[in-house]
């Protein structure tokens, strides 16, 4: 009943049967590479859920329960979150006995707060890092920086018309400049995006290069789908506000685009609206995004012509039935060499189709307030250990 896109990591279970107080057996229908990580999930309370009817319009969602370290104290809407640790937890009680989340739309009050030492902790922007901090802020702060794991990217609707010639996508993609959007926006703080999976993990294809920008062979493309001086390629970027920079990448990438004779035009949403009135009713000719991925990602969510539908992650429309089909043999590969190799493979084809301009992979800078101790970054970032973190 609950329109999901992680449903689809269940596609393959056959049963689940309890076994004790603590276990529980998952039988599949077929093995499964992402079945312990589906696991994972947070666990719903059948107690409190068991006789509603909206799970989605449900209590709960606003006063929940869980098993974690920490219990909401407090939920102000658009402004604070407030947690407490939770004196039974499993693995012992967390050491700092309150954190406090504040919904701080305007980033540059967000980093006025940082900066004066209001907030014990908070991610800093490239151009803030370079131009805006001085010494007496380092002094007070440690700052962790690393690639994250996500990546920002210019989705054209492939149900449009106007998207079906693949020479019109290339021509698009040769008319941009990812190392100059990295650059402006970035400040070296991240680098250019080659494909659908990141660097460091069994999926990114390292043979496959950042397209070298060549606005002469995009007119050539853009002419020879009929696209001219006459009558140029028109279309519109739709973007949210909710990320400061993607607005600015949009306009960059409006200027980039003029050079090849490509007329863009710009919008740019509150992120709520964003999703609800073009996003998800795939109401856009190109949106300029965003995923966070796990370093085992799953390509049938983002890729295959199933996960087109309503809440799926395939908001593009990508149908492409060799990629399809490689999806639906890699699901059930175990052997981490071999899934890799399948992987790398559909990383190319998809690289050249060509459905997203890949953009840029932003690099993640956490400023922590230095009496906060025990932080050790890992892969997927500092929070991994927050219930070992103390404060002086």
């Amino acid at each position: 009943k609950i329109s999901s896109p992680y449903s689809a990591g269940f596609r393959f279970v056959q049963s689940v049967k309890v076994v004790d107080k603590y276990k529980v057996q998952v039988k599949y229908k077929k093995a499964y590479f992402k079945a312990l990580e589906t696991w994972m999930m947070g666990i719903l309370p059948e107690h409190i859920l068991k006789d509603e009817e909206d799970l989605m319009g449900a209590k709960f969602n606003t006063d929940p329960i869980g098993t974690g370290p920490y219990r909401l104290e407090q939920l102000e809407f658009s402004k604070n979150i407030v947690l407490t640790a939770f004196d039974e937890y499993f693995l012992g009680r967390a050491k700092i006995d309150k954190i406090s989340f504040h919904v701080i739309a305007d980033p540059m009050t967000r980093f006025l707060m940082l900066k004066s030492a209001q907030l014990d902790l908070g991610s800093v922007e490239p151009m803030a890092y370079e131009r805006q901090l001085n010494e007496e802020f380092f002094e007070k702060f440690n700052i962790y920086e690393k690639i994250s794991l996500s990546y920002s990217y210019l989705g054209f609707n492939l149900r449009e018309e106007k998207f079906k010639d693949p020479r019109v996508r290339k021509a698009l993609s040769l008319a941009i400049d990812r190392q100059e959007l990295v650059d402006i926006l970035f400040f070296k703080h991240a680098k250019a995006c080659s494909g659908p999976f990141l660097p460091g993990t069994l999926a990114f294809n390292e043979d496959v290069k950042v397209p070298t920008t060549d606005i002469k062979k995009a007119k050539e493309l853009l002419k020879l789908a009929g696209y001219d001086e006459n009558n140029p390629f028109e279309f519109e970027i739709v973007t949210s506000n909710s990320s400061p920079i993607r607005p600015y990448a949009a306009q960059i990438l409006q200027h980039q685009l003029k050079k090849a004779g490509v007329i863009v035009t710009l919008r740019v949403m509150e992120w709520q609206a964003f999703l609800n009135m073009v996003v998800f009713p795939h109401k856009f000719e190109s949106v300029l995004l965003g995923w966070g991925l796990s370093p085992t990602p799953d390509p049938y969510l983002f890729w295959h012509k199933d996960s087109d539908k309503k809440g799926g992650f395939n908001l593009v429309g990508y149908n492409n039935p060799e990629v399809n089909k490689m999806i639906e043999e890699s699901q059930s590969i175990i052997d981490r060499e071999e899934l890799g190799k399948k992987w790398r493979e559909m990383f190319k084809i998809i690289t050249d189709d060509n459905p997203y301009l890949f953009l840029y992979i932003p690099n993640s800078i956490t400023a922590v307030d230095k009496r906060v101790k025990n932080v050790t970054p890992a892969l997927g970032g500092i929070w991994h250990n927050y219930i070992q973190w103390g404060k002086e």
